[in-house]
């Protein structure tokens, strides 16, 4: 049949006809069999819009970005109030990179109707995708309000509302879309991130895993569940989760990110400098890989043959990179990388960190400071009158040794006529001694999942002072103290080392506890409180009487305790273990598994080569035994011989609960404060014959406390005469006291 002919017989089908042939195809998914019906629509109608848009609609979905948008401008030249053409044409234009012409084609939308759904929902989408969260927010919000039941407009809302900091508004649009659509795996899984950053892991983990039976491939909620794990420092099943989200998306960033990040902690350096570099080969602007990539550089195991000063210089010099590297405009963000890794495992090198850690504190200041001034939030003018406002922010508001230590003694001990106190809780662990904080403050906040909602928790309350009992052991801890949100801030030795801000003010210490020109070591001004610097009280645990046997240790053999975390046994001293070992002959040294265990299996082979190293067995005279109970940790005190402390980096708690149990304890006194705790309780209760001058003078004592029963016994006696020395000291608490009063005063004059 000639063409001329078939082309007349279509004609007398109609373009209605093609239309509907057309629609039906693209139903069955029959893409090119549509197309050519839409063409044949308009060979008979050339001006036929609906052929046009749907002519366009089909084109895009195939791929054919520049017949689309020449298919949809044909539709909306031939009627110009077509909503439908702009929301397809707008995807088109975002398709080929114009995105600017895209967000003006949805104007157009919703201009010709106004309250249109689908167009605010893409509207919204496009801004979310240029992190532009503010108007992607507003977009998406007036169309979940246009369309109540557009499961999307809320989950995208919500992830939004992630972005702007504003997670408890977020699990409420996370839920909107839920009660639409009960089995939507994306946002099941955000709804549980936020449930973890709000410190609801149980809740989380049920809305994770029902993620996953829906969605099995959905990378984000292998991610999730990972978070979960590494929270709890399960690193290893968190390294497993990160891998699977890999296995299903190969180019997920953040998983590379987060697995770079567990292996730091499982004590893989080398392992997690891999992942941030495959993060940063699928996106070298990520600053969050940029930051860990550097910081990883301190190892938490250091190997016996490990160049300590490369491992320095390397640390400094990938520092100033990442400093040049947030240049003005990678600053407008920087602050979502400060405190993804921080470099807590330097204060385990009996080095001078204050260059180290000032040009750290300085780079973290910078970043949160660009992120304060963005925010509009500063601190307000002070109140003029009542009582001085002290805020404590703290992950540890529970039993922990920061709160035994330090934070307890304040809520216990300063006077509430003077001072009220304000209790910021990170955490979200709750236990009696929680309760008893909450008691005691003027206002307790806790577990805000996000920096803008405890910034504004802290502003509100107009503090005179704000205090930080450690900084280095957690990631909103740092941001926080970056930032200036009272006139006076310090910080103290819940993490025994300068914080190099230049945000912190003073850092509270001890005499008992610094060395002559301590000053030296600190970015801050050091206010050396009296004695231990701190009001501390008896544990009054009830040991648990066991035989060691119980925990597989001899009974009949000198029995030393080592309860040092692994990353506190610098290899410079691995020589010592084994001397004693070799003079002691019969004895047993017992380590503990830390909650990390990979990093305690290091510690451990570590040893056991500094031990074969110099011809000593290494298992028969070293156990590893789990982690104790605290009743069954008393129980061991009380059975042992003697408390072998950690040389360069000391143990405060386990020095006090060793003369809690009458346990003679060994110390060699370092440089620096981390590495002066057990001296100092040492020396405060009168045995300073128990703190060693040099390694030799250690392995000296340790043998003769082990060997020698009588001198053991009267140690013993001389701890149970002068331990209540160290129990109740209100001297810290009154030195405090005036610091505090003076420190803003100080202010209030300078201010004037």
């Amino acid at each position: 049949m000639p063409p001329r002919l078939v082309k007349w017989l279509a004609s007398l089908r109609g373009a209605g006809w093609h239309l509907a042939r057309g629609l039906q195809a693209e139903r069955q998914g029959r893409l090119e069999d549509a197309c050519r019906q839409y063409r044949a629509a308009l060979d008979a109608e050339p001006g036929n819009a609906f052929a046009h848009y749907n002519l366009g609609k089909t084109l895009f979905v195939r791929g054919d970005l520049p017949g689309a948008e020449a298919s949809l401008r044909a539709a909306l030249a031939s009627k110009p109030d077509f909503p439908e053409a702009y929301v397809v044409l707008s995807s088109v234009l975002e398709g080929r990179g114009q995105n600017q012409a895209a967000v003006e084609t949805l104007r157009a939308a919703i201009a010709h109707r106004p309250g249109y759904g689908g167009a605010l929902r893409n509207l919204g989408l496009l801004h979310y995708r240029e992190g532009r969260w503010g108007e992607a927010a507003a977009a998406l919000a007036e169309a979940a309000a246009a369309d109540p039941e557009d499961a999307d407009a809320q989950y995208w809302l919500g992830n939004a509302l992630v972005h702007l900091e504003r997670p408890d508004e977020a699990a409420d649009r996370y839920r909107g879309a839920l009660r639409i659509r009960p089995e939507h795996p994306a946002a099941l899984c955000h709804l549980g991130n936020v449930l973890a950053d709000q410190g609801r892991s149980g809740d989380a983990e049920a809305h994770l895993r029902k993620a996953l039976a829906l969605a099995p491939q959905l990378a984000d909620a292998h991610v999730g569940l990972g978070n979960l794990y590494a929270a709890d420092q399960r690193y290893q099943q968190a390294a497993a989760c990160y891998r699977a989200a890999l296995e299903r998306d190969p180019g997920h960033v953040q998983a590379r990110i987060n697995l770079g990040n567990a292996l730091v902690y499982l004590g893989d350096s080398a392992g997690a400098l891999s992942a941030y570099e495959a993060a940063l080969a699928l996106d070298p602007e990520n600053a969050m890989a940029r930051w860990a990539r550097a910081l990883c550089r301190i190892p938490a195991i250091r190997e016996a043959d490990a160049d300590l000063a490369r491992i320095r210089a390397d640390f400094g010099r990938e520092l100033a990179a990442l400093d040049a590297w947030f240049d003005a405009r990678r600053s407008a963000d920087g602050h979502v990388a400060v405190g993804v890794q921080q470099p807590f495992w330097l204060a385990y090198q009996a080095e001078d960190n204050l260059g180290l850690l000032r040009a750290y504190g300085r780079l973290c200041a910078r970043l949160m400071a660009a992120w304060q001034d963005r925010a509009g939030l500063h601190p307000r003018a002070r109140r003029a009158a009542g009582p001085i406002r002290v805020g404590v922010v703290s992950q540890y508001f529970r039993r922990h040794p920061v709160w035994d230590a330090l934070v307890k003694g304040w809520f216990q001990e300063l006077d509430r006529r003077r001072f009220a106190l304000y209790g910021y809780c990170l955490g979200a662990a709750r236990d009696e001694e929680t309760r008893f904080a909450q008691s005691r403050a003027a206002r307790f906040v806790q577990a805000r999942s996000g920096l803008r909602q405890w910034v504004e928790a802290i502003l509100e309350d107009r503090l005179d002072v704000l205090i930080y009992p450690e900084v280095g052991m957690d990631p909103m801890t740092i941001k926080l103290a970056s930032l200036r949100l009272a006139p006076v801030q310090a910080a103290t030795w819940g993490h025994p080392e300068t914080t190099g801000l230049p945000t912190i003010d003073y850092y509270l210490s001890a005499a008992g506890l610094e060395p002559e020109g301590a000053q030296a070591y600190y970015a801050e001004r050091l206010i050396a409180l009296p004695h231990l610097g701190c009001r501390v009280e008896p544990h009054g645990i009830e040991a648990c009487a066991a035989h060691p046997g119980r925990w597989g240790l001899p009974a009949d053999v000198p029995l030393l305790l080592c309860p040092g975390t692994p990353f506190k046994y610098a290899p410079e001293h691995d020589a010592l273990y084994a001397e004693i070992a070799r003079r002691l002959g019969e004895c047993r040294l017992c380590f503990f598994v830390y909650g990390i265990p990979e990093l305690s299996e290091r510690l451990r082979h570590r040893l056991a080569r500094a031990f074969a190293a110099r011809g000593v067995e290494f298992e028969r005279h070293v156990s590893f035994i789990q982690w104790l109970p605290r009743q069954d940790f008393y129980g061991l005190m009380a059975r042992a011989d003697l408390m072998l402390d950690t040389p360069g980096f000391s143990g405060f708690n386990t020095a006090l609960q060793a003369m809690e149990c009458g346990l003679p304890v060994v110390t060699c006194e370092g440089r620096f404060l981390r590495g002066r705790l057990a001296s100092g309780v040492l020396r405060h209760i009168g045995l300073p014959e128990l703190v060693a001058r040099d390694d030799a003078g250690y392995v000296d004592l340790a043998v003769r406390l082990a060997l020698d029963v009588a001198y053991r016994d009267q140690v013993r006696q001389r701890i149970a005469a002068g331990r209540s020395r160290l129990y109740a000291d209100a001297a810290p608490i009154r030195a405090l006291e005036n610091f505090l009063q003076d420190a803003v005063g100080a202010y209030a004059t300078d201010s004037r």
